[in-house]
């Protein structure tokens, strides 16, 4: 095992990477019920503005995996993170719903391009560390979505107003990445490694990635596993103010609960998936986390609700490690070319994904749209239940 100072220090500051980027996405959370109300928007068109902020992000993650070969992960990371960090409080000042998009697409894809690009470093620090963190450093992502799920809310209740908590949020999150940026590989450290050596032969190869069955079917159900995530981060707290009548300032505990669950199930993941099979891990990750969604949505009592949303997040925590792992092994197929398309339809979910259940809280309701998310959930672990492995 190459446990080398370097690289040791390149997996800490990539941890906090990860703390990082969780915390500025899901900072925004807690912010969706103010935006809403103070432009005076209806679920259709909230809808809209999650889907630019969506598009912002997925448009962008091609353009993080060129610039990274570019430039290296280091310098693609510090960049995009300074940019979603310093949109984040903008999303509380923009005055009419078209600036408010704009500032979406811009802090969506800061986020997507720090999350491909911090996904691609945490490959290199694992091969490089010879064991698997790839769990753990998801787990630390869920970590920062707790933080930044209820962190405005605290500073809120500490007697800040939105605006000065978000900037607060911001500047915390720019220390972090100035004070971690050094400890990253370099493009230099990133290309010595055994895996680009082989980078010429394996690129006449990458584009069947984007169109072999197995990287389409993992790539869907990656949709669906990140589409529930993304709902709890856009949904989860106006389902709780107006649904089920809860305060405001606690409308981000739903997104919390869930992330509580999902971060430890993902610190404990490594584990997880190597004393059971991975297709054990997904069949009955997905009956839980369906599970929780129908629970949510079928009582009216919020510690039910949020009993909901933490089998959510430990039935859903390591279905996703298992898709890249499974990703990473198809046959004829490198995983240069299968992480990177699966990744993208699989963000898709998450980013673009709540706009589709906009639409559907619109015409039906919102109880109507988390539900087909549980159903989108529930179909994973039925169709992996009976796919043969082609790994």
């Amino acid at each position: 095992m190459k446990n080398n100072q370097i690289t040791i220090k390149a997996k800490k500051a990539t941890q906090y990477i990860f703390l990082v980027c969780g915390f500025a996405l899901s900072s925004w959370a807690p912010m969706v019920p103010f935006a809403k109300e103070r432009l005076h928007l209806n679920d259709a068109n909230l809808g809209l503005l999650l889907l630019l902020f969506g598009t912002g992000a997925i448009s962008m993650m091609p353009l993080s995996g060129y610039l990274s070969k570019l430039y290296g992960t280091r310098s693609v990371i510090l960049i995009s993170g300074l940019v979603a960090a310093t949109f984040l409080p903008m999303l509380l000042l923009m005055p009419n719903p078209w600036m408010m998009g704009a500032a979406l697409f811009v802090f969506g894809g800061g986020i997507g391009v720090i999350d491909v690009a911090m996904n691609s470093h945490g490959i290199h620090v694992q091969n490089q560390y010879g064991r698997p963190i790839m769990s753990s450093l998801h787990g630390l992502f869920s970590v920062g979505g707790l933080c930044g799920s209820l962190g405005l809310g605290l500073l809120m209740r500490a007697g800040l107003n939105p605006l000065t908590a978000a900037i607060s949020i911001s500047i915390l999150l720019i220390s972090i990445l100035l004070l971690k940026y050094k400890s990253l590989f370099t493009k230099k450290q990133e290309g010595d490694l055994p895996e680009n050596n082989t980078h010429k032969e394996q690129k006449n190869k990458t584009r069947s990635g984007w169109f072999s069955p197995s990287v389409i079917f993992l790539g869907a159900a990656c949709f669906a596993i990140f589409l529930s995530e993304g709902a709890m981060l856009d949904w989860s707290a106006l389902f709780l103010k107006e649904s089920r009548g809860i305060d405001p300032e606690l409308a981000g505990v739903g997104y919390a609960t869930f992330s509580i669950a999902m971060a430890a199930m993902r610190l404990l993941g490594d584990r997880i998936v190597e004393r059971f099979s991975g297709k054990t891990v997904v069949v009955a990750g997905g009956l839980i986390a369906a599970l929780g969604i129908f629970i949510a949505v079928a009582t009216p009592w919020i510690p039910t609700i949020l009993l909901g949303f933490v089998l959510l997040g430990i039935g859903a925590a390591n279905i996703v490690p298992v898709f890249f792992s499974e990703g990473g092994k198809l046959k004829g197929i490198p995983a240069s070319a299968a992480i990177p398309a699966i990744s993208t339809m699989g963000y898709a979910g998450q980013l673009a994904g709540p706009a589709l259940l906009g639409f559907i809280a619109y015409h039906f309701s919102l109880t109507a749209a988390l539900t087909f998310t549980g159903v989108l959930l529930l179909s994973v672990a039925i169709t992996y239940a009976f796919r043969k492995s082609n790994g």
